[in-house]
């Protein structure tokens, strides 16, 4: 006769030890929503670079793995709910570990409301094949009201259907792409290994957009206290989802544009890109499926996002940051229930008005995920200055870990000074149009308000900023006793 242990709450009241490790990396996978890039983001990146495409997402993989090994100098030395909020506050300081926090919570929601609002378009064009015509606020409503119900229910629960929905999704477009290099003989996509007409301005321009692809990697981290061995397996699935959402991008992007290859309309024109080559393949039922698909992953991406999001907002809360009751964990669920509760809420509520102000779909998807995307390279940028600083106080910093932040901070600037633009006739990198101009603009106002609001906070209750310091120094002595035994 088998025993079941249920899992006993964490010192935070959140589900402690629940997750293995493949649970652990989909929350990785589903926050870089793979499926996202072949159906959208890669007709962007071509349009750019062309057929070195493919060399821009490489470029941008490894990169991001610099990056994932800055955040694993502290993932494997310990783990919070605080994702890189905590780590980074560890590094540098209260006040750089609040604005990374502030600007994390931004990300993950400004996230949410594009994945959320390219699943209300998907979801639209679906069910119009059938005759059905909803509006757009009332698929937003259904998607959100799906994902708080999931993760304000059970971790688990929402860590198991965003791996299925992310390996069938995947899988679906693999096929695809094995279908199209069938159909195209084999053939050796030559003009893109050879980079045919492509420019070093092109690559550049296309390398913003291809790690725009990657943002959420680092969520897992987020799953500090439910993860199982969190040392190892939140660790492994920064690095491991890294390089497998890379490889796959590779691999697609490689066979995408050589099956676009004598289309009369090219790839960067094409609406629905992946449905043309299952068209063009014979296979045009499998395009509609991969619509399905894409659909679910827009649907996991937006579930991926809630949790990672609500669980800083949720730590931030705890430390005192926020109202205490956003740090309150659901007695029988071990949820941050009320945290998820305000992020989904939050999140209809804006890409609802948006729509209701006739703005489109694709637009509040391109909008928002612009303006998440300074979040997460903020918070990249913050953890590849944190991890130096933290070894050289623990009196282990070796010359590879300054290389390697270097390095990381060096590939970070790029899609920073390219989002941002560079004013010249001939820039690498011009300046984007109306709106997009001034987004930049709009998140170093968020940063201001949080700022300044911390700083307030520190002058009338420094007493909170010294808990905060204590309670991550803590997680962290707890960690470091454990490695000891």
């Amino acid at each position: 006769m088998t025993i079941e242990v249920e899992a006993q709450p964490s010192v935070s009241g959140l589900r402690s030890e629940c997750l293995p490790f493949w649970e652990v990396m989909a929350q990785s996978i589903a926050n870089i929503a793979p499926t996202v890039t072949p159906t959208i983001n890669l007709g962007l990146v071509y349009a750019s670079s062309g057929n070195g495409s493919w060399l821009a997402f490489v470029i941008a993989t490894i990169g991001l793995v610099f990056v994932s090994f800055n955040i694993n100098q502290f993932a494997s030395r310990s783990a919070s709910p605080g994702s890189i909020y905590s780590y980074v506050a560890k590094g540098l300081g209260a006040m750089a570990g609040v604005i990374c926090g502030w600007a994390l919570i931004l990300a993950y929601v400004a996230t949410a409301m594009a994945v959320l609002s390219a699943f209300g378009n998907y979801g639209g064009i679906l069910l119009g094949l059938v005759g059905l015509k909803f509006s757009p606020i009332f698929l937003f409503a259904i998607g959100a009201g799906l994902v708080w119900y999931i993760a304000y229910k059970d971790i688990q629960v929402s860590a198991i259907m965003m791996l299925l929905m992310e390996a069938a999704s995947v899988s679906l477009i693999l096929i695809l792409s094995a279908i199209v290099w069938f159909h195209k003989d084999f053939a050796l996509p030559s003009a893109q290994l050879t980079l045919h007409e492509v420019t070093p301005k092109g690559i550049a321009q296309g390398l913003v957009l291809a790690v725009f692809s990657f943002v959420g990697f680092e969520s897992a981290t987020a799953l500090g206290d439910e993860a199982k061995n969190p040392l190892r397996t939140i660790p492994n699935s920064v690095v491991l989802s890294t390089i497998a959402a890379g490889l796959f991008f590779i691999v697609v992007t490689l066979i995408e544009v050589l099956g676009f290859n004598g289309s009369p309309t090219p790839l960067d024109k094409s609406d629905a890109p992946l449905n043309y080559l299952a068209n063009a393949a014979g296979v045009g039922w499998l395009g509609v499926i991969i619509s399905m698909g894409a659909m679910v992953s827009f649907f996991a991406c937006t579930l991926a996002c809630i949790n990672a999001g609500a669980r800083i907002f949720f730590t931030m809360a705890r430390h005192r940051l926020f109202h205490p009751s956003i740090g309150s964990a659901h007695q029988s669920n071990q949820t941050p229930y009320v945290a998820v509760t305000m992020t989904t809420l939050f999140t209809f509520l804006v890409i609802a008005s948006l729509s209701m102000f006739g703005i489109k779909n694709l637009d509040i998807y391109g909008y928002m995920a612009t303006i998440g995307t300074f979040g997460f390279l903020l918070a990249y940028i913050l953890i590849s200055i944190a991890a130096p600083v933290y070894l050289n106080r623990l009196g282990q910093l070796r010359p590879i870990n300054i290389l390697l932040a270097i390095v990381a901070i060096a590939f970070m600037m790029i899609p920073v000074v390219g989002s941002v633009g560079i004013p010249g006739k001939d820039s690498i990198f011009p300046v984007p149009d109306f709106p997009s101009n001034v987004f930049p603009y709009l998140f170093l106002m968020f940063l201001v308000v949080g700022g300044v609001w911390f700083l307030m906070l520190r002058l009338h209750s420094p007493e909170i900023i010294e808990e905060m310091e204590r309670d991550i120094e803590a997680v962290h002595t707890k960690f470091s006793d454990m490695r000891k035994v």
